[in-house]
């Protein structure tokens, strides 16, 4: 989780609402800063000397030796190799922790009021600052970990905005991130975030694995996310030295540290290969839903995986229920009641989720933790199971989205106490089930 209340900077550059990108999923790519036209070596990555004078910097997401398909790496052709800084040195985590045994396990359904924003009238908080673990597994060291609400600054993160847009500079370029936008800045990639005000959303870290898009399966070529609609930023750079120099912040075995270096860490002039940061706008889900009887696995709203070793099981899943019709005849449409060998992190960005209307609230969180029972409230049961089952449009003005993890998530300290929002009264909303069973049914003759 990231709050932040921080007007960074004001956008200065007319042409950041304009910015442009590079469309697809994993593509090869290239892109050069259109001030210094054939920044991009021709014919080969490392030449004696490059265009401009620039220097040639290989980033490798895989082994060298992974197979073709999964083999990720960059070339980046900047003004100072990024080798060149002051030692680095231990900074505040604040309250980022990969301490999983801070306090005792909490089996419970847990749900989080929206968790709070410092008043601009506060102290300003930074993007690091405002970062707080709610729940994680794992160790970073062995790279076997995920950390459901975690920033790192050096790891797979996925920033999800939930208020407020975030400009982010990174070594590839810029993007402007939006509420209903996610984007992924994989390991190694240096980035800076600005904000425009209050700002708050949520963060997925993972270790040991890159987000892939799902199989399809029977679905076919089509549906879900399709890659075309995922959004790379073009080059561009900057050269200028400041009198305070930059602080680069690094993320190492589960630790923050950082380092002064006299020249900005966004220096690249161009670059090329199939490892980059990227971007969504969930509105361009291709949703795929029951046309005619039950409800479907929620693992049909897929928009991106990080797999495991064993077939068909995800370190993490990101998920969303976007807007969509409901059509399903005599079924009862909203989320069945569950008990999962996943872990389920949910976040609200906007709207009401169906399943329950009150008390998840934007900003807010729920976490129903491996076979933790979970589902529809007494109020959406009753309701929905004497609708008439006309045709209707269903989370219209909602975009709700869950983590999902097959390790089982530990609470952090501040996500059960020092945040101050969890919902102590969230059982209360099954309390009103009541039993429906009548021992002398008899099916309909109709």
């Amino acid at each position: 989780m990231f709050v932040i209340a921080w007007e960074w900077k004001l956008l200065t550059d007319c042409a950041m609402a304009g910015l442009k990108y590079l469309s697809g999923f994993g593509n090869e790519l290239a892109s050069e800063d259109p001030r210094c036209p054939g920044s991009l070596p021709e014919g080969q990555n490392n030449p004696q000397v490059c265009p401009y004078g620039l220097y040639a910097e290989q980033l490798s997401g895989s082994a060298f030796t992974c197979p073709r398909p999964t083999n990720k790496r960059s070339w980046l052709y900047r003004i100072i190799p990024s080798v060149k800084h002051k030692p680095f040195t231990k900074a505040s985590c604040g309250d980022l922790t990969e301490n999983w045994n801070e306090v005792e396990p909490d089996p419970n359904q847990l749900r989080w009021l929206p968790f709070a924003i410092p008043k601009s009238t506060e102290k300003k908080v930074d993007f690091v600052a405002g970062l707080h673990t709610v729940c994680g597994a794992g160790d970073s060291i062995v790279s076997l970990k995920f950390s459901s609400l975690c920033c790192s600054l050096c790891l797979f993160v996925s920033p999800v905005p939930q208020q407020g847009e975030i400009l982010i500079t990174t070594e590839f370029g810029k993007m402007m991130v939006e509420p209903n936008e996610i984007c992924v800045i994989q390991q190694g990639m240096r980035f800076s975030v600005d904000v425009f005000g209050e700002t708050r959303g949520y963060i997925l870290e993972v270790y040991g694995a890159h987000f892939e898009l799902p199989d399809l399966g029977p679905i076919g070529a089509n549906g879900l996310a399709n890659p075309r609609d995922f959004l790379c930023p073009v080059a561009w750079y900057e050269d200028r030295k400041v009198s305070t120099g930059y602080t680069v912040i690094n993320k190492y075995q589960g630790k923050l540290f950082a380092c002064q270096q006299d020249f900005s860490p966004f220096n690249v002039v161009a670059w090329h290969g199939n490892y980059t940061p990227y971007k969504y706008n969930l509105k361009n889900f291709m949703v795929i839903n029951c046309v005619a009887f039950d409800h479907a696995d929620p693992s049909i709203f897929t928009v991106l995986t990080a797999k495991s070793t064993r077939p068909g099981v995800a370190i993490a899943d990101f998920v969303i229920f976007p807007p969509r019709w409901g059509v399903a005849d005599h079924t009862f449409r909203p989320p069945y009641y569950h008990r999962n060998c996943m872990s389920e992190f949910m976040g609200l960005i906007k709207g009401h989720y169906e399943a329950k209307e009150e008390g998840f609230q934007p900003g807010g969180a729920s976490l129903h933790s491996i076979m933790t029972p979970h589902g529809p409230d007494a109020d959406c049961f009753e309701k929905n199971s004497t609708a008439e089952l006309s045709p209707e449009r269903v989370a219209e003005g909602t975009m709700a989205f869950m983590f999902e993890s097959s390790f089982s998530m530990a609470v952090t300290k501040w996500g059960l106490q020092t945040c101050q929002k969890l919902d102590k009264s969230y059982y209360q909303c099954w309390e009103p089930l009541r039993s429906h069973f009548n021992p002398n049914w008899k099916p309909s003759t109709q």
